[in-house]
């Protein structure tokens, strides 16, 4: 007599897959789920910062060249003065007398020569001012008086050595840094596995020709390889995961092989052999499925490795160019003015750390939730 499990109403009780079990030993590891919340808010920052920032990441503000992070509004009040004076100066015009109400400059001015009313301009092009305007010139055109509003701007995340807004530049860089690491993560991925499983199913001599390839593509140094891809093609974003896809996929082929030779042996596999299904449907739908495990771990552990290697490519000059950016170039430009700008360091290297300690954490968890020993 067969016995079968039923619930309170009388229904078959629905079973547990080795998934759902996963899934909730991952959700039961605090680690793992305080670091996807940290890579899910880093994401969304450097998705939505951008778009919501007052300043672009290549706008330059040169009277704002370098200046330490703040939560207060620039200028502050002893630049005000100073700023007006040189931009009086540009403009050929003498201060008699200067004034503050508030947030507007009210400023006697005086020339030797007739005073051209686009000499405003001269205050506008300042990112100190705005709105500049001139009223009560005298009848000779030698005196008038200037009114500009003082144009107040934040700089949270402080400036680089161009004037540019380190804040949008961060969030920009994270973009840039996280889509590599993803994409080109997903390109080794597919490459690994499907390379892997094919190995390990067909196994024999094709399997032997086929690791020979992986072992010499070993043998070859990974920064000639991204050199010679510079030289052929340029400096550019696609660059990069043609140069990282096409080096770490090894990695996984071997993981992936080494899981195959296993699973080919399991009956499910001999009894689909048996059944005539072809060799492609048992790789596509019997091999590929049971290594998924081992392969999503170690995606989570690719991605850092991967945002590390465009850190390092990027620190020498090979990665993203001027003016997009990326963690690595960031962290390269603080690390020459690290002296005397210790910000330009500080807030992209807080954001690659938390980044690469989230995915670790994350490994680390979908290790322990699918691992069959520890079910």
């Amino acid at each position: 007599m067969t016995l079968t499990a039923t619930s309170s109403t009388g229904a078959p009780a629905k079973g547990r897959s080795l998934w759902d079990d996963a899934r909730d030993r991952l959700l039961a590891n605090r680690a793992a789920v305080a670091s996807i919340i940290v890579l899910l808010t880093i994401g969304l920052i450097s998705i939505l910062g951008p778009i919501l920032s007052p300043h672009h990441y290549d706008t330059v503000y040169r009277d704002y060249v370098k200046v330490p992070a703040s939560l207060e509004a620039y200028p502050k009040p002893e630049q005000v003065e100073p700023g007006f004076m040189s931009s009086a100066k540009r403009a050929r015009l003498t201060v008699d007398a200067f004034e503050r109400e508030g947030d507007t400059i009210v400023a006697k001015v005086t020339s030797s020569r007739d005073i051209d009313p686009r000499s405003v301009l001269y205050f506008d092009r300042s990112d100190l001012f705005k709105n500049t305007e001139l009223t009560d010139m005298s009848a000779d055109n030698k005196s008038a008086t200037v009114r500009a509003d003082i144009n107040f701007m934040h700089f949270y995340f402080g400036t680089d050595a161009n004037g540019r807004d380190m804040m949008t530049r961060t969030f920009i860089a994270g973009r840039v840094s996280l889509t590599i690491g993803l994409l080109a993560t997903i390109v080794a991925i597919s490459i690994g596995v499907l390379y892997g499983a094919t190995s390990g199913y067909l196994g024999g001599r094709v399997d032997q020709m086929m690791m020979r390839v992986v072992d010499i593509l070993y043998s070859l140094p990974f920064i000639f390889f991204v050199i010679m891809l510079v030289v052929f093609f340029g400096r550019n974003f696609i660059l990069m995961f043609i140069a990282v896809g096409a080096v770490e996929w090894l990695d996984m082929a071997r993981i992936v092989r080494g899981q195959t030779l296993t699973i080919k042996r399991q009956e499910y596999v001999q009894a689909a052999e048996a059944l005539g299904v072809a060799d492609g449907g048992i790789v596509r739908r019997h091999i590929i499925p049971n290594t998924l495990g081992p392969v999503v771990v170690y995606m989570t552990l690719l991605v850092p490795k991967v945002i590390l290697l465009e850190s390092f490519l990027s620190f020498l000059g090979l990665g993203i160019q001027e003016p997009m950016t990326s963690w690595g170039v960031l962290i390269s430009e603080g690390a020459r003015n690290l002296q005397g700008a210790p910000w330009m360091l500080i807030f992209p290297s807080i954001f690659l750390t938390s980044t690469l300690f989230a995915l670790n954490f994350i490994g680390d968890g979908l290790r322990d939730a699918l691992d069959p020993k520890d079910r």
